[in-house]
């Protein structure tokens, strides 16, 4: 009985802000998504861009070496983003600072699509747990928010090439973030992400081996499959429907695919804690442990806990303290 109560609560907690999403059309723009290539209007064409970028991830999630020239004022961080678009107010990066009493280890959060505020809560509880908590706006988000919009409708939409350029763009700023941190007396940097933000957090951990833990709440394997099947993004699936198969969708979002990178998330010095929630129905159970199962074969130092709520329901308790004492543990303890 009570599982039933949860899972229509998570059911009714989805469906808020399904009154302002959209169907659009599809589009392939991948001038977005790979800006070194030349225009192209097929779908074949764009998987075979895409194979590149996966093939060549090291430079498609490159940065510079050197730290970003950041502003850390009143608890704020603040950079431009080494990716230019269109909308001005995306185009510089913010993180709020929820500094512990000493510490040189630091967290940066990435939140979940569609997030309106910043989680307090999560970040006072890791700060008194000795971490200094840095939670970054992804793109289109907070005060990167586009103005007009009514959601973050550029960070994840039919048009593929902006959607990877946002993921992308959100892990190189993420990177930018932990070279700035490095540069100010943090010797150890970890990432966590929720949700969409598990994605940004894996393929930064994926790519940047100053990242030696990360926390991945809510995560899968396949970027494609997940907007295919999940409750929260049927407008999408709406959209895409009659216009491209799965397959052609795994193969245009392929560089978003966590489990494309498996043994680079496999490196000996990587720990990676996976957090699902058995009643999910945004991230399917079936393609977490699909991921799971990658990285078991990879050889990863994974570590997932499976808790028996859905995707919002992770956020009461008795599951949000069972997470966050897990996670607490798993950053903290020494290799």
């Amino acid at each position: 009985m009570y599982h039933k109560w949860l899972d229509c609560w998570d059911e009714r907690r989805g469906k808020r802000s399904d009154d302002v999403k959209q169907t659009t059309n599809l589009d392939l723009r991948s001038d977005l998504a790979f800006p070194k290539a030349e225009t192209v209007a097929s779908l074949a064409e764009f998987g075979a861009l895409a194979a590149a970028a996966v093939a060549d991830s090291p430079s498609f999630y490159g940065v510079e070496t050197e730290a970003p020239a950041a502003s850390w004022k009143d608890g704020w961080i603040s950079f431009p983003s080494s990716v230019c678009t269109e909308t001005p107010e995306n185009n510089t990066v913010h993180a709020k600072v929820t500094a512990a009493r000493s510490s040189d280890h630091a967290l940066i959060v990435f939140h979940h699509w569609n997030a309106t505020s910043r989680n307090a809560q999560l970040a006072r509880f890791f700060a008194w747990r000795g971490l200094t908590v840095v939670e970054m706006a992804m793109p289109y988000h907070l005060e990167r928010h586009r103005p007009g919009s009514d959601h973050a409708d550029f960070m994840l939409s039919p048009n593929l090439g902006r959607t990877i350029q946002s993921v992308r763009q959100a892990v190189l700023d993420g990177r930018q973030l932990v070279a700035f941190l490095q540069g100010r007396g943090y010797g150890t940097v970890s990432v966590l992400g929720i949700s969409l933000g598990s994605w940004v957090a894996g393929l930064i951990a994926a790519h940047e081996v100053k990242v030696t833990k990360a926390a991945l709440f809510l995560t899968a394997g396949s970027f494609a499959d997940m907007v295919w099947t999940g409750s929260a993004t049927r407008h999408i699936r709406a959209s895409l429907d009659g216009e491209i198969a799965l397959c052609e969708l795994r193969h245009a979002w392929a560089p978003l695919d966590l489990e494309r990178y498996a043994d680079r998330l496999a490196r000996p010095d990587l720990e990676i804690q996976i957090l699902l929630a058995k009643r999910d129905t945004v991230v399917m159970p079936a393609l977490s442990e699909s991921l799971v199962d990658e990285l078991d074969r990879s050889g990863a130092r994974s570590h997932v806990t499976k808790i028996n709520c859905g995707h919002y329901s992770l956020t009461l308790p008795p599951y949000v303290i069972k997470a966050g004492i897990n996670t607490a543990k798993f950053l903290n303890r020494k290799a």
